[in-house]
């Protein structure tokens, strides 16, 4: 059964395009411009694709309860780019963010990102490979010798090659912001990455954070 696609969004030509592309994809998708009704269908959904400014409405404020509803991955979608929007999202629960515009594709490797477990036995990426639920990485089969930091760290920009993680959202999501209150650790831990496997590229954007490189 296909997954099923939850577009809450209030621009009707957007959704409209999402809708094409992302059926013809292979997902059911639902569309809702009306956020009293937006409870009834998250229940249905696998994942939501959410439009943060929603007329004069900002819906990360009602992301907790429709969270509380069911537990799904959220992708929020917005116009705001600055980089404490962009936490004060995630911190409300959603799992990640897009700013418009933005490619289809690019949407589409996250969507695919978002839906696929975390605790799948094993995540390939080029000859990399690691095996979540062991703590274990291989590049051509050999193993790695790598930290608990630096493997949480790797995971997460193999779960999502090409999105670029800024240095405050990988504090939050492999750190946590009450133990590492500087930045320049990220940068550290990316150096260390880059030295035990140069064979990935581990890029720089620069004034933004870092991406893995498709």
């Amino acid at each position: 059964m296909s997954p099923i696609l939850l577009i809450v969004e209030d621009d009707i030509d957007l959704a409209n395009g999402l809708i094409t592309f992302l059926q013809s994809q292979g997902y059911a998708c639902k569309f809702c411009n009306y956020l009293d009704k937006v409870g009834g269908l998250w229940k249905k959904a696998d994942l939501v694709i959410l439009d943060r400014q929603f007329y004069d409405i900002d819906t990360i404020n009602l992301l907790p309860d429709w969270l509380a509803i069911k537990a799904i991955p959220v992708l929020i979608l917005t116009a705001k780019v600055d980089i404490n929007e962009r936490v004060a999202g995630l911190d409300a629960g959603a799992r990640d963010y897009i700013t418009k515009p933005f490619s289809y594709n690019e949407l589409l490797a996250r969507i695919r990102a978002n839906l696929r477990p975390f605790n799948q036995l094993e995540w390939c990426y080029q000859s990399l490979k690691l095996l979540p639920t062991q703590r274990k990485a291989f590049w051509n089969d050999i193993p790695l010798v790598l930290t608990k930091t630096e493997f949480d760290l790797l995971a997460l920009f193999v779960r999502a090659p090409g999105r670029v993680y800024t240095r405050d959202e990988l504090l939050n999501e492999v750190w946590g912001y009450q133990y590492y209150p500087t930045t320049r650790t990220v940068d550290t831990h990316i150096l260390q990455l880059r030295k035990k496997i140069p064979e990935i590229t581990i890029e720089s954007v620069r004034g933004v954070g870092y991406r893995l490189c498709m």
